[in-house]
This record gives C-alpha cells, sequence and structure tokens, in this order.
C-alpha cells in the first residue's frame, strides 16, 4: 500500500509504519504543480494544508484515502471524493488540551502584560527604578472575569473547563438556529459582556470576518480577544485600529488569515500596543503531536 505524505515538515514528529505492507514517501512540501504527480499511485495521500481539488483526486485512480493531519478539512475537494469513492478522514481531537492550555498561557500573558513586564527587567527600568519594583502597565487576575467562548466544540469545551478551574464564569456564545441554553447569550450580548473572548468555530461564509469593526466596538475596553481558530474569523486592519485606538484592552493571534503570512501583513506591523502573535504554534506541544502521529498511523493502517 503507497502511502504518501505531501507535507510532513508540518508534523515534527516522524510516522513510523510496522507493516512492511506499507511503503511511506514522506515529503517536507509539495508546491501545488506537483501535487498530481506524487499522488498518481498512491492508495493513501496524507496532507495538513496542501490542497487536493477536483483535478489532482481524478488524478489518483488508486487513492483510496485522503488522510487530513489536522481538524479541518477545507483543504479537500469532499464532493469530488465522494463521487469517487475516496473516504476523507481527519483527526479531530489530538489537540484540544494543547490549544486550550495555549489560550489560557496568553490570557495571563495579556492580563497580567507578563512580556512588557520581561523586558522591564532587563531594559533599565526596573534598575533605575526608585523602590523594590517596578510599576508598568495595570496587571489584572483573571479570576472572576467573563470568559466569552465563540464555538462549542471540543477545544471550546477544553478552554471552558480551563477558565472554570481558574474561577472564572464561562458562556458560550448561542448556536445560530439552536435555543439558548442556561450558559449561553447570544453573541451581541456575549461581545458587550466578555472579559475575555476566545474564538473556536470553523471558517465558513457566516464566520469570516464575525469579528469585525462593529464587533470589536461593541467589546468593554478593558476586554480581550483570543483567536486560535481560524485567521479569517477576525479582520484583521479593524483589530489594529481597536488596538491603536484603545477600543479593547489586548489580543492574542495564533493564526492569520494567510498562512506564512506575508511581511506587510497589518497584524506583523510593530508599534501595535497590546499585540502578541504567535506562528500558529497553539496546537503543537509534543503530546498533541505524538497524539496527532498515533491518530494518523492507525488511520493509515486501518486501510491494510
Amino acid at each position: 500500500m503507497k502511502v504518501v505524505f505531501l507535507d510532513a515538515a508540518t508534523l515534527p514528529t516522524t510516522l513510523r509504519f510496522q507493516n512492511p505492507a506499507v511503503e511511506y514517501s514522506a515529503y517536507s512540501s509539495t508546491a501545488q504543480a506537483a501535487v498530481i504527480d506524487r499522488i498518481r499511485d498512491a492508495t493513501v495521500v496524507i496532507t495538513n494544508k496542501v490542497r487536493l481539488g477536483a483535478e489532482e483526486l481524478r488524478a489518483a485512480r488508486q487513492l483510496r484515502l485522503v488522510a487530513v493531519a489536522a481538524a479541518g478539512t477545507d483543504n479537500i475537494d469532499q464532493d469530488t471524493a465522494a463521487q469517487l469513492g475516496i473516504r476523507v478522514a481527519n483527526v479531530p481531537d489530538y489537540g484540544s488540551d494543547s490549544v486550550a492550555e495555549h489560550v489560557i498561557a496568553t490570557l495571563f500573558a495579556l492580563r497580567r502584560h507578563i512580556v512588557t513586564y520581561a523586558s522591564a527587567a532587563l531594559d533599565g527600568r526596573w534598575t533605575a527604578s526608585e523602590h523594590f519594583c517596578w510599576n508598568g502597565p495595570r496587571i489584572r487576575d483573571v479570576g472572576g472575569s467573563l470568559f466569552g467562548v465563540v464555538g462549542r466544540g471540543r477545544i471550546g469545551e477544553a478552554a471552558a473547563r480551563l477558565a472554570r478551574g481558574l474561577g472564572m464564569e464561562v458562556f458560550f456564545a448561542q448556536t445560530p438556529g439552536k435555543p439558548c441554553r442556561g450558559d449561553e447569550l447570544p453573541l451581541d450580548q456575549l461581545l458587550a459582556r466578555a472579559d475575555v473572548l476566545t474564538l473556536h468555530v470553523p471558517l465558513t461564509p457566516d464566520t469570516r470576518g464575525m469579528i469585525g469593526k462593529e464587533s470589536l466596538a461593541r467589546m468593554k475596553r478593558d476586554a480581550v480577544i483570543i483567536n486560535t481558530g481560524r485567521g479569517a474569523l477576525v479582520d484583521a486592519p479593524a483589530l489594529v485600529s481597536a488596538l491603536h485606538e484603545g477600543l479593547i484592552a489586548g489580543a492574542a493571534i495564533d493564526v492569520l488569515d494567510v498562512e506564512p503570512p506575508p511581511a506587510d501583513h497589518p497584524l506583523l506591523a510593530g508599534g501595535v500596543p497590546n499585540l502578541l502573535v504567535t506562528p500558529h504554534v497553539a496546537w503543537a506541544s509534543e503530546n498533541a503531536q505524538a497524539r496527532l502521529a498515533s491518530k494518523l498511523e492507525q488511520l493509515v493502517e486501518k486501510e491494510l
């Protein structure tokens, strides 16, 4: 059985197949123009972000399974796959705890201004202080805050569990078209009340740009927003403007609308106050990587 991983460098943990019937080829990355040649004879294709459209899928006449090394499957033409009898499988729950911990870690960093205070200890501000400590930006506890979660999936629930453990009051955004549960609020109300807003919804036409100028204007001035979902959920220029104008207190962004981002991306510009950007690593704890590798190996071995 021929197994091809098109962008294996996106998973630092190496896949290992014990069965000698598996002929495994791992490519660090694959340009779109090279996809057809690399998957033409494959029985299983593993991909993280490389797109498999109708043309690529039809060219792979031996293909039985597309295993997506991620929770989302938006890079696969699923209608064509279904027509051709190709199964598409993702790995939905390998990194829920890792992403949830990243949410809480960045929340602490924002509310306690960890980066600013760590810099002050080294750049002379502390040694020049007249007192035993150096007082800069306002430090706020997380306990007692209202933690707003948009998206009631595995990751949203995991983040909510950690937030409750820290003494935070948790509310979810109401799911459109469904009755409002006791721990849910309509999104507009959640925006107005949340001290922390964390995003965990898939990218769809309805969610694209859901946090834009109007949404940010509804939020409290001392609120922070965290996005570990999809970059395009947030209107980047609107977020930059809101931070410069002090409409919200801070933002932690782990995902951008284009990845890798261009050098002139608005969220990578210097001087944006209270903005913490990380390079799409919320999922990437060693534990999560090991779980993802194991689940991918299991998906492939089921095809034997």
